[in-house]
């Protein structure tokens, strides 16, 4: 009797103990990203209030879009000190926005390593440095050695893409030339949703073309409207559900929700509409 009532014992315990594991699994939460710029003029009116209702929307992880080289804040506070507000809302500052030269590079990359940046992104390419293809050759090799230096303080170097990219030049795409004249190990890119839409791409052959080379994804809706508008995520045209079912043959690691402008919705509103789709979402 009494090895009866051990051996209901164990049991028992061993059944509540695996009872309890897939609990733990299953509430395991979603790392959902926001690119601050999204409410870059709601940061302009309560910085800290505007963090604050980020944090309870739900993001626990950010992008900057407010790096000044001049004085070597984000947002106007010190690397450290950003982080370390974030942090206390429980958001990690994980990549930054941030235009630097070669020989700005250096003081750029130390200010998002302090800050505690996984990555440091490229934003935006100037007219100037895309006329022609042999520009965005150079705009390569530029990235390649920004991609080096970014080694020495455990960053990871990418490029955010717009539309223009995908402008044909000699029978040619410019995203093409920036995909095959760097290296993966020093480059990647940040796949913009959106804008690689609105050049005419498919997005799901597009990743499939280039396996491993988007580790990190702008996930920006269109509207279903003739203007094709900004949208809340999941309320537009875009296959959110195609997209990140090939995530993993993009290489993606992180994303952020990202919408430039709006129309007849709040920012916050519209962010709180974004988070709650894609974190009720199975395929995220």
């Amino acid at each position: 009797m009494a090895n009866r009532r051990g051996f209901l014992k164990t049991t028992a315990a061993f059944t509540a103990g695996s009872m309890v594991i897939p609990m733990i699994s299953c509430s395991k939460e979603k790392v959902i990203g926001l690119q601050l710029y999204t409410v870059r003029d709601k940061i302009k009116q309560d910085l800290n209030g505007t963090l604050s209702r980020l944090s309870e929307i739900g993001y626990n992880s950010v992008e900057a879009a407010g790096y000044s080289i001049a004085d070597s804040t984000f947002y106007g506070m010190k690397p450290k000190a950003f982080a370390d507000k974030l942090n206390g809302l429980g958001i990690k500052l994980n990549s930054s926005h941030s235009g630097c030269d070669l020989d700005t590079a250096d003081k750029t990359f130390t200010d998002a390593a302090e800050a505690g940046c996984k990555y440091i992104v490229y934003p935006y390419l100037a007219a100037p440095l895309r006329q022609n293809i042999d520009g965005y050759k150079a705009v390569a090799e530029k990235f390649n050695k920004l991609g080096e230096i970014a080694k020495k303080y455990n960053l990871r170097f990418g490029y955010h893409n717009h539309a223009f990219e995908f402008e044909k030049m000699d029978n040619q795409m410019g995203m093409n030339v920036l995909l095959a004249e760097t290296d993966p190990k020093l480059v990647t890119f940040e796949l913009d949703l959106y804008w690689v839409t609105k050049g005419g791409q498919n997005l799901v052959d597009f990743i499939k073309k280039h396996p491993g080379r988007f580790e990190l994804f702008h996930v920006k809706d269109m509207a279903n409207s003739d203007d094709q508008f900004f949208a809340p995520v999941g309320t537009g045209r875009i296959d959110f559900k195609s997209i990140f079912g090939v995530k993993d043959i993009a290489g993606m690691k992180l994303f952020f929700v990202e919408q430039d402008r709006f129309k007849d919705l709040d920012p916050f509103e519209s962010v709180k509409i974004s988070f709650d789709y894609l974190n009720n979402a199975s395929f995220v």
